[in-house]
Order: C-alpha cells, then structure tokens, then sequence
C-alpha cells in the first residue's frame, strides 16, 4: 500500500457527494483517481492537489481561483470542470471523466497518423483554445500530454488553469514533463504568455503528429529551450515528403519564432485548417460537368482525377461560392457568368437544382455530448452549446432547441445552426449568512436551505465562544443543494491543546468514544489490508501521547484482515 496522505481519501465520501474509487493518473502537482458522484450519479475525475504542496496556502487559494475559472468553460474539446472543493482542508477539482487515451499514446500506439487526422485533431485543438481564449484563459501547456482522444475519436483539452499553477512554481522545468520540447520562444525566455503562445505549442503538436518526431531535442531542458528561441527546425517535409505543402505552411506559421509573423489568434489557424480539410472532403459529386468543356492538360475533379491541392486552396480562399473550375481560366469564368445571369430568367433553376429540404428533429431530451460527438448528425448540424440550471432535468439533456423540430430549412453547405439550451443539472442556491451566530443556530439554518454542515474550530480574538467565524462557502456564494458549508466556530482566544490517546488496536466505535472524550473529532477512516486483526486501527494520524489542539480531526485506518477480505 502507498502510506502518501492521499490515499486516505480512498473510498471516502468528499463534501457528501464524491467517492474517489482508484488512483488513475499523476503528476507534478497532482493525483488524479476515478470517482463516483453519488448526487448525479455518474462516474467522474477527482484530482487532488499534491500532498507537500498542500501546505502551501497561497497555491491552495490559486489551485481553487483556477479551478474555479475553467469551470466556466464550456466546449465539446475541452474537458469539463464540474466543481471545486469548498473544504479547509481537502483540495480537488472535480472533472469530466474522459475514457481513452492521451494523444501521445494515440500516436504511440497508432504510428504515424493519416495526414487529414492529424488536421482534424489540430483543428479540434484550436477551436478548444479559440473558445478559453475568448473567456480570457490561455492554457500555457499544450502538449499531446494534455489532449485526450475519447472512443468516438473527439480530442479533449485538459488542464487548463493547472499550467499556469505548474509554471509559476517551475514545475515546468521538469524535462519529464515534456512541457519543454512544446515551449513557445518568449515562455523560453521567462516572458508573460498569451493567446498565441498556445498556438505555437499547437503547431509544435501538429509538427510532431505529421512528421512523428519532435521539432528540438537536447540532453537538457535548458538546450531544448535555447532551440525554441535560436534554432531552425528540420523542414517538415525533409521527414515527411508526403506531407501537404497547405499543411506544412500551416505548421510553419505557427511555430514562427517572431510572435508578430505567427498566427494572431486560434481562429487565424482554424481558417487555414478548415479551409485545408473542405478540399480533401469535398464529396466526389460536388460538381457536375462536362469533360469535352476542359481545356488541354487539366484533369476534371471528382471522379477522374484530381486538381493540385495548392491550386484549388488559392482558388478556394478568393470565393467558396462558384464552381471548383471557375477562375482558373477567363473562358470558363466567362460561361459561368452567363450562365449565372440566366440563372433564374430563363428558370434553370427549376431544371438543374433540387434544393435539399431537412425538417429539423427534436433534440429535447437527448445527451448534448451524444449528439455533438455524433459525425453523421454534425455533417448538417452546427451545434452550440448554452446551460442552464434546471431541477428536473439530468446533467447534459436538451431542454429547449433553435431552429424547434418540424421546421423546415434548406440545407446549406456549411450545415445548419443549432442552438441547444442544455440543463447545467443541479438547482443551486445562495448559501444564508449565519456569521456571528451561535453555531447550533447557524448549523439548523444551513440544514433548513437544503446545505450538509462540517464545523471546524479556530481561535479567535474578535469572536465569542461557539459563535461563527466564517463559512466555506461564504453567504451569498450559489451552490447545488446538498453541498457542504464548512462552518469555522470561534473557541476563543486561546489555543487548547490535549493530549492524543492511543487508538491502535480499538474497535472503530470504542475509537470514536476515546477521540470525542478528548475533546477531538474523528474525520475520514480509511479500511487497508493488514495482518491485524479485521475491525482493529492500525494506525492514526496522530501520535499517540503528543499534544494536539483541541477540535482537531483524527484520520484512522482499520484493518480489513489479511487479503482484504476481513472486516
């Protein structure tokens, strides 16, 4: 068994709704388990913050105003934050549950990946960046690290708010990390990042999809680093010939050293990926024609052949609206233009056009992540994404739609807009002000609104004996009904230590009547595996006959009996 404190949250109930079940993930700052939210039932990501930086007051207060900030995020790539922990002593974020891999193993399992899905997942990856970009977050660590690709083969972004906590300790620097080999230029010289920070690191990811090597590598992270900022990368097409050239002009914007060369914004990037991904998913019939109308030496598109990709992209970015041939020669322009103007006077278009007609389904009822991550319905919808909180409906369930079912419209070739208003799950309301009220007062008026209630205990000079201090959350802060607030009582102003009794080798009850004797609390216990006796403590977070400060919680872990099976 692990003995790091964080495996005393194994099994145990968080703010009376979060059960973590098993350690899944780690990393610099954090552990990551598999949990159980048992108020919404579904299965979740808990990550909490480091043990040894959990003293850290200042990174505690960060950890929650980040994790805080991201849970206003709301994007199909962009994994979700559902809730932050309110407690004085346990930090956490409460995520999405992502089942899949991380882009690095994707790559690692999967070997080189087709040119048009690296494209796809950097566009997926861009539009999660556009999306926090524009509530003002930048994510600071892009890396295939942080990307995760679920069964239906949508990328996620994850970590957002965590980077920038990493990167002010200089947990960055951790050549393990990777972090270093996706640094933009001025982040290798210690300067702020933005927005278009994230996109080099994107392009760096999108180098490393197509060509299946890294841009820079060194012994250390320092060199690694000094390359971002000096260097010129190996031409990506010298690794991979195959590659587009539309995609390597891509890649080589993003990674421009000079910020003011590289592109601007996520939505710049996206432009030039979609514009890239219409031309190699054009459909085969897209245009008919006649091939005795071709001028010498230029193959039809569609079914016979294909033009330059490069040729079509120029043609493309100048007009999406006229046919794949027009402009490439004065004649045929010409043609088109006539047959433009007698379009509808002489009515051909009643004779050549059928415009397609799509009475729009209901959607009321069904998982909004079901249906963004379906590709045959995201092939005519273009589905956006707006919460609100509703008590009757489950996390995730359309409650209203933009166009309503039934209506009719013609199908465009970018898809139709739709607008999904979605329950945000669990009424929320505003936690009461029971500040400087006796705490059996305050802790009936905080059941009353629907709230569980943990009481802690501080000294203080201001405050009488058992009245409030302060709560977790504070009066007026919204949160779901059946949360936690954590009440502080004053216990006056002087600090009262008792001594800590032997618990090891009692029964959890004849624990519990030794612990509340001493005018102490017990917090979470913990069941392992030991050779003691199944039902017994085997050990206690404080030792015993030392001096403890009256209130203070005692963490206890109880034998299951060998194998686990006891208890």
């Amino acid at each position: 068994m692990d003995n790091s404190n964080t495996d005393r949250w194994l099994g145990v109930l968080l703010d009376g709704r979060y059960e973590p079940l098993e350690v899944i993930g780690t990393g610099g700052m954090a552990k990551v388990y598999r949990g159980y939210d048992h108020l919404l039932n579904r299965y979740v990501a808990i990550k909490f913050l480091r043990p040894d930086k959990a003293n850290e007051e200042e990174l505690r207060l960060r950890f929650k105003k980040e994790g805080q900030a991201v849970a206003k995020l709301s994007h199909p790539n962009i994994v979700s934050v559902y809730d932050v922990s309110r407690s004085p002593e346990e930090d956490y974020i409460v995520m999405e549950l992502v089942e899949g891999v991380t882009l690095k193993q994707y790559m690692q399992s999967d070997g080189p990946l087709p040119y048009d899905t690296c494209a796809h997942v950097a566009l997926q990856i861009a539009r999660a960046l556009s999306h926090a970009h524009s509530k003002g977050i930048v994510h600071r660590d892009i890396k295939p690290q942080n990307v995760l690709i679920d069964p239906n083969g949508t990328a996620k972004v994850a970590d957002f708010g965590i980077a920038y906590l990493e990167s002010a300790l200089g947990e960055n620097n951790d050549v393990g990390l990777g972090s270093v080999h996706y640094v933009s230029p001025e982040q290798a010289q210690g300067l702020p990042a933005d927005a278009r920070s994230d996109v080099y690191s994107l392009g760096v990811v999108l180098y490393e999809m197509l060509s299946g090597a890294l841009p820079y590598t060194g012994d250390t992270p320092e060199a690694v680093a000094r390359q971002h900022v000096l260097a010129t990368p190996t031409p990506l097409r010298e690794l991979a010939p195959d590659v587009p050239e539309e995609l390597e002009r891509i890649v080589s914007r993003a990674m421009e050293q000079d910020i003011a060369a590289r592109y601007q914004s996520a939505d710049e990037m996206i432009g030039d990926l979609e514009a890239y991904l219409s031309v190699i998913e054009a459909p085969e019939d897209l245009v008919e024609y006649d091939p005795s109308l071709l001028p010498p030496n230029v193959e039809p598109v569609g079914r016979s052949g294909e033009l330059p990709r490069e040729s079509y992209l120029r043609r493309h970015r100048r007009s999406t609206k006229v046919s794949l041939l027009v402009g490439v020669f004065l004649s045929l322009a010409f043609a088109a233009a006539a047959f433009y103007v007698l379009w509808e006077p002489l009515g051909l278009h009643e004779i050549f056009m059928d415009p397609v007609k799509i009475s729009i389904p209901s959607f009321v009822g069904s998982n909004a992540q079901d249906l963004i991550n379906n590709r045959e319905l995201t092939r005519i919808y273009n589905f956006t994404v707006e919460r609100e909180i509703s008590p009757d409906v489950e996390e995730d369930v359309v409650i209203r739609q933009d166009p309503p079912s039934g209506k009719n419209l013609t199908k465009e070739s970018k898809g139709i807009d739709v607008k999904l208003t979605v329950s945000a799950g669990a009424r929320v309301i505003e936690v009461p002000d029971v500040v400087n009220q006796r705490y059996t007062d305050a802790v009936s008026t905080l059941l009353n609104s629907g709230f569980y209630t943990d009481l802690r205990y501080d000294v203080s000079n201001t405050v009488t004996v058992d009245y409030v201090i302060s709560t977790s959350p504070e009066a007026g802060d919204k949160i779901p009904v059946g949360a936690t607030v954590y009440v502080t009582v004053s216990s006056g102003t002087n600090i009262v230590s008792v001594p800590m009794p032997n618990l090891i080798g009692l029964t959890r009850e004849a624990a519990r009547a030794r612990i509340e004797n001493s005018n102490l609390a017990l917090g979470n216990v913990t069941y392992v595996e030991s050779t003691a006796p199944a039902g017994y403590v085997v050990w206690q977070s404080v030792e015993a006959n030392t001096s403890v400060e009256e209130h203070s919680k005692i963490y206890l872990q109880i034998s299951m009996g060998p194998g686990g099976n006891g208890g």
